[in-house]
């Protein structure tokens, strides 16, 4: 390898990411010159990756967590050679990112959208973008890395060893989503992950000393990782001796702290334009191209060389490293078959055969249990058959109920527990939780419903993302009582609900939460919120009631009257269900007809089609009432202009659950006075 040839495709990836922000007239152009000698090392000799096959299980993963700089990164996949995937799973004799499809950076169905987005290009690992995301993804990713190898390596059978790899920014320290994650890894002592922190001292607003002052490197070794600087991100041998300490390195995560120059090579009012995410225009590229020794009136330039040069050295290191694999793993079904058809299923990211049969349902039970436990019966019954679930709670275990029992903690001490302890780290754990998911494994964090403002944006980014990740939220409503309304979740339904291609399901008794279970584990493509009461509730009599089977289809019939013919629609999801039902007999008794209708997921019920939705809420019958300790918002699309609301207009209050319902006018009398209401209202 010489140094000529080094330098072209370094200055190769500079100039590709110049003139696509330019032909945008968008983007970031700085930060990919700056890191471009960075990334090139990284990949050209020692990224573990095969570009034939870009999800090979054991392959090393890079994520770029500072997601604006995304041309860095398919330029990295274009002179790489990565292959196109097909369905985001068979690779097809396509480039991922073509020559044509950098010229239409951040334009309308091109590969190359304006942060780097998982499932749309192959090579992109996680969607990055919002800062600190893609670094605690890594841990997610690290962590799966240490449960498969715990799990499936045995003696002569190293399956798993990949490492992590995350280029991070100033604004990715900076967030807290990455010093919850980072301070998770360093406890964990996960030695699979390495961050590439890009200490260059600017962000949008200019120097980092306006905002940012504090060491780094301290805070990082205090947090137990092993720090190494680098002065010049330019000096190819340092960073090579940074990724040598790192492979190395056996007692913890890595940090190496790059110096670089953003816009490095361009005049000083280009590289002000680049520190503010703007093209640098076309007499500037034009000077640095100049500096770089680069044609400078040639655009989108890739010199076959570089490309030669680097896919070529990427796709041996990486072919070879596959291939043997492969051939281990030939070897590995003929002696450990069942752990290798386990393992093979996990990666076709289906599900054992029989796992929906895993758990009995609850006999009728007028005391019942809070839907937090029989949550953790239902997960418990399904960890049995499901080996790769794992998750953990943000440090409320006992509170969520979501211990697998009889399983270990994940631990720097035991990598194959499958209970994880993410501490009080919600946003953190929902990130990690991803990461984990994007692995194969079905992973899952929990904590209380009004914590779900603390990670909602990882939460959005699985539904962005189509990952199954699931959130478990327990003390739903304000019947957490007690604690006041600093606990009381009263918007949050709504909110969670506003979330484009999230499945959100509040189930209404223990049979419910065993079917929500149910329906999260079989979704493939969307994550799920489980939404569970701290209080009792009633288990249904299924022989009055509809099965809890439909749960699976968001809503259904619960109770019916004796004529079938309802003159009333009750509509509840959750605790509010057996209002519901209490009301229908005080109705019945009066000798109005009612029909209430369980409605735990909005989403679910959504994927019906228009006749089933229909039969369960019949356009005819005009008279209805919603009951929900929440806010309304979301709810008029079934109760119609003129439906009337049973919930909550403000937040909640510090006292006994009952007593709370009742002051808030949420109980079973005040749906009978609103159906009567319903039923003297006028016709439209």
């Amino acid at each position: 390898m010489t140094a000529d040839l080094s330098q072209l495709t370094i200055n190769t990836i500079r100039t590709l990411a110049m003139d696509a922000v330019q032909a945008a007239n968008s983007g970031h152009p700085g930060t990919p010159m700056a890191l471009a000698p960075v990334a090139y090392k990284l990949w050209i000799d020692y990224l573990r990756y095969d570009p034939d096959e870009p999800l090979w299980p054991n392959r090393d993963r890079y994520v770029l967590s500072c997601g604006h700089a995304s041309m860095l990164l398919y330029s990295l996949i274009h002179l790489a050679g990565v292959r196109r995937l097909e369905d985001n799973s068979r690779p097809v004799n396509q480039p991922a990112v073509s020559l044509d499809d950098i010229k239409n950076f951040r334009q309308w169905h091109s590969t190359t959208p304006g942060h780097p987005e998982y499932g749309f290009t192959a090579g992109v690992e996680t969607t990055t973008g919002p800062l600190g995301q893609g670094c605690s993804n890594s841990v997610g990713f690290a962590i799966a890395g240490k449960w498969l190898a715990a799990r499936y390596n045995k003696p002569g059978f190293e399956l798993f060893n990949y490492n992590v790899y995350a280029q991070c920014s100033d604004g990715d320290l900076m967030e807290g989503v990455a010093q919850e994650a980072a301070s998770l890894a360093g406890h964990l002592r996960l030695s699979n992950l390495c961050w590439i922190y890009d200490d260059n001292q600017i962000t949008i607003e200019g120097k980092t000393e306006l905002a940012f002052s504090e060491n780094v490197t301290a805070r990082f070794r205090a947090l137990g990782w092993h720090v190494i600087e680098v002065e010049d991100a330019n000096d190819l041998a340092a960073l090579g001796g940074a990724y040598d300490a790192f492979q190395t390195h056996e007692n913890g995560p890595t940090l190496i702290v790059v110096r670089s120059i953003i816009g490095y090579g361009a005049p000083n009012k280009a590289r002000t334009a680049a520190a503010h995410g703007e093209p640098l225009g076309a007499e500037e590229i034009k000077l640095a191209k100049r500096s770089y020794g680069w044609p400078e009136d040639q655009s989108f330039l890739v010199p076959a060389e570089a490309r030669d040069h680097f896919g070529d050295a990427l796709r041996r290191r990486g072919a070879a490293a596959r291939e043997a694999w492969e051939q281990m793993f030939a070897r590995y079904k003929r002696q450990h078959p069942e752990l290798a058809a386990e393992l093979e299923t996990m990666l076709r990211h289906e599900l054992p055969a029989g796992w929906a049969d895993a758990s009995a349902e609850f006999p009728a039970d007028a005391k019942g249990m809070a839907t937090r436990v029989s949550g953790g019966k239902a997960l418990n019954a399904f960890a049995a058959r499901i080996p790769w679930l794992v998750g953990g709670s943000a440090d409320l275990a006992p509170s969520t109920k979501t211990l697998i029992d009889k399983a270990a903690s994940f631990s720097s001490g035991d990598y194959g527990g499958r209970n994880l302890h993410f501490g009080i780290r919600e946003h953190g754990m929902a990130a990690a939780v991803n990461g984990m998911t994007l692995c194969g494994l079905r992973g899952y964090g929990a904590t209380f419903f009004v914590f779900s403002d603390y990670l909602r944006p990882s939460m959005r980014l699985a539904a962005l993302m189509s990952v199954p990740s699931i959130f478990v939220f327990t003390h739903d409503s304000i019947g957490v009582g007690e604690d006041g309304p600093t606990h009381q979740p009263v918007e949050h339904l709504a909110a969670v609900r506003a979330i484009p291609g999230l499945v959100l399901i509040r189930p209404g008794d223990a049979n419910e939460a065993l079917y929500a279970w149910r329906a999260a584990l079989a979704e493939r493509k969307r994550p799920t919120a489980l939404v569970l009461t701290r209080q009792n509730l009633p288990t249904l009599d299924r022989q009055r009631c509809g099965s809890a089977e439909g749960v699976l289809r968001g809503g259904y019939v619960l109770v019916d009257p004796p004529s079938g013919t309802p003159q009333v629609l009750l509509l509840a999801s959750g605790s509010e269900l057996s209002l519901a039902c209490a009301a229908y007999d005080q109705l019945a008794a009066e000798g109005i007809a009612a029909r209430v209708v369980s409605l735990p997921s909005f989403e679910l019920f959504e994927d019906q089609g228009e006749t089933y939705r229909n039969k369960v809420l019949p356009p005819g019958v005009a008279a209805r009432v919603a009951i929900e300790a929440g806010i309304r918002q979301g709810w008029d699309r079934y109760l119609g202009p003129g439906g009337e609301f049973i919930g909550m207009e403000s937040f909640g209050g510090s006292a006994p659950a009952q007593t709370v319902f009742e002051k808030f006018g949420i109980t079973a009398g005040a749906v009978v006075a609103a159906a009567k209401r319903q039923l003297d209202r006028p016709p439209c």
